[in-house]
């Protein structure tokens, strides 16, 4: 049991990159985007760049966060293709990560959303996430469902957010009761493996008092 613990724990530690949030969504849909950003060295992530791939998604609105400003780059047509965040203090430390928020609309042919992002650490170093799944550094890549038949459609005339988004769960940025009760067998299994090894420890120490 020790043994699948280390393993489920490394397994997270190996996964951990800069992400996107929902990692599904639907085509039309007005989605809030979480970019959740980890600190993989023993220095501060500093700066954090996301490219936008307009034929994918329009994104137009940016949640502002303390200790960070954000610069955007646009296109001829003033589509935005690029987000910048920069630290203004002192970043995200080693044992810290930080969730960066934009909203945008998925586009209604998209088949999928590749988010192509770079990590900028103090020294200097930027580790570039723009790689294909399953390499070292895979770039996020955000799964597009087909709009339903019939789907229903918001004030703004899109689709509405499927009960499946984990960033942003629609508008209210809160997560949809779909996802948190998808999470619950993995939280029980993991509580009831770390009680088993404290049971197992508990009797062999008894064990060994009673010799």
């Amino acid at each position: 049991m020790i043994c699948l613990l280390f393993t489920m724990l490394g397994g997270g530690i190996a996964s951990a990159h800069v992400t996107v949030l929902p990692s599904e969504t639907v085509q039309g849909t007005y989605e809030k985007f979480a970019v959740r950003v980890p600190t993989e060295k023993d220095i501060p992530t500093v700066k954090v760049e996301v490219k936008i791939p307009i034929d994918s998604v329009s994104i137009s609105r940016f949640e502002p966060k303390p200790g960070w400003k954000y610069d955007l780059t646009k296109d001829a047509s003033g589509k935005i293709t690029s987000v910048t965040w920069t630290a203004t203090g002192d970043g995200l430390s080693s044992t810290e990560f930080g969730e960066f928020y934009m909203q945008g609309k998925v586009a209604d042919n998209a088949s999928s959303i590749t988010w192509k992002a770079y990590q900028t650490y103090k020294d200097g170093s930027v580790v570039e996430w723009v790689g294909a799944n399953g390499s070292d550094k895979p770039a996020s890549v955000t799964k597009v469902s087909a709009k339903p038949d019939g789907a229903a459609t918001d004030s703004h005339g899109n689709t509405a957010a499927s009960a499946g988004s984990t960033a942003g769960g629609g508008h209210d940025g809160q997560p949809s009761a779909a996802s948190a009760a998808s999470q619950t067998p993995l939280y029980l299994s993991i509580i009831a493996l770390i009680l088993g090894i404290v049971a197992l420890i508990v009797a062999v120490s008894k064990k060994k008092a009673s010799r």
